[in-house]
């Protein structure tokens, strides 16, 4: 018997509608689970993702691409198959897609986190047969502390260096990481300021009606002691070269899940590091594969080996499959940028 859905050498395939998830090749259909270019690729024919991540989709990808977007939980039928999208509380817009045919389910998350961080849908645990996972950090040593705890530190380095005079950057994915600290700032301890990148999806969610902060561009008219005491929030490719110095007396600081592992921050040169991920940790991911109800799961990008083997000691089929998803970099952004 056919499976529902493949993987081969374009990504992850539903012969029964011909449409694709996710795709790293071009394809006549392609149905994304949200706007990181990882997951949302130019060149393919048709797109369907959910009506808040295409705004964020059309401006990496362009507005010629032709997009269609639903509703979380609004089905489209394709050739037979009933497919709809979850949230998957990874970013603003994201989504698990649920694909139906004659009474057999399968999801496939996406990129995914557990924890509600006030900005973006929270995860919906959706029953199916068989679960496609990331496992980015499928390890035990991953384990989140609650996200109030991690903004409370970073307003406290924010505030700890405002009082001495000092620029706090802080690196940051410009699409979702960056909101996702910016919407929990506590604004009174000063301006906060955005790299170039970052400030132009905020602007594409400001356009969406989705309430954040006010920011400002970094320009080269701001004179240097204009940004004492203030924020930065830049992505991780500008933290180094010459944008950098422009900020006087500066502190620098990660926002990341791989400040977990020892090493981390001082192999990226930044003063500090806070643990703070868009995808799920250890406890979550289990409890998000216990919460589908399936007894086949497929894992992707990350710890794979890992991740499938705890799950068949758990009596589960578990699999491992290549793909090219690269979860959360611990070098760079440009696939987040």
């Amino acid at each position: 018997m056919e499976k529902l859905l493949q993987f081969n050498e374009k990504g992850i395939y539903c012969p029964r509608a011909d449409v694709y998830i996710d795709p790293w090749k071009p394809v006549r259909y392609a149905i994304i689970t949200h706007g990181h270019a990882d997951h949302s690729r130019p060149g393919h024919k048709n797109y369907l993702c959910t009506h808040l991540a295409r705004p964020v989709i059309k401006y990496r990808l362009g507005n010629h691409i032709k997009l269609q977007s639903l509703a979380y939980g609004e089905k489209i039928n394709i050739k037979g198959v009933n497919i709809s999208f979850h949230p998957a509380g990874h970013i603003i817009g994201s989504a698990q897609v649920r694909l139906e045919y004659k009474g057999e389910v399968w999801v496939v998350s996406g990129d995914y986190k557990l924890e509600k961080d006030g900005l973006c849908t929270p995860f919906e645990a959706v029953k199916c047969d068989t679960f496609i996972t990331e496992s980015t950090f499928g390890l035990p040593v991953f384990k989140w502390r609650p996200q109030a705890e991690v903004i409370q530190d970073i307003n406290d380095w924010w505030r700890a260096n405002s009082q001495s005079g000092k620029v706090s950057i802080i690196s940051a994915y410009a699409l979702g990481k960056a909101q996702r600290i910016l919407h929990a700032l506590d604004t009174s301890i000063g301006k906060i300021y955005t790299h170039a990148a970052v400030e132009n999806i905020n602007q594409v969610f400001r356009a969406q009606k989705i309430k954040l902060p006010d920011t400002i561009r970094v320009t080269n008219e701001y004179a240097k002691q204009d940004l004492r005491g203030q924020l930065v929030i830049a992505p991780p490719g500008a933290m180094s070269g010459n944008w950098m110095k422009r900020f006087p007396n500066v502190s620098t600081a990660i926002a990341s899940g791989w400040m977990a592992m020892r090493g981390t921050k001082r192999r990226r040169a930044a003063d500090i590091g806070f643990i703070l991920s868009d995808h799920a940790d250890w406890p979550e991911l289990n409890q998000a594969v216990e919460a589908t109800g399936a007894q086949r799961v497929y894992v992707t990008h990350g710890y794979t080996s890992a991740f499938a083997k705890w799950l068949r000691e758990k009596g589960l089929e578990a699999h491992e499959v290549n793909t090219e998803y690269s979860g959360e970099p611990d070098t760079d952004d440009q696939h987040n940028s």
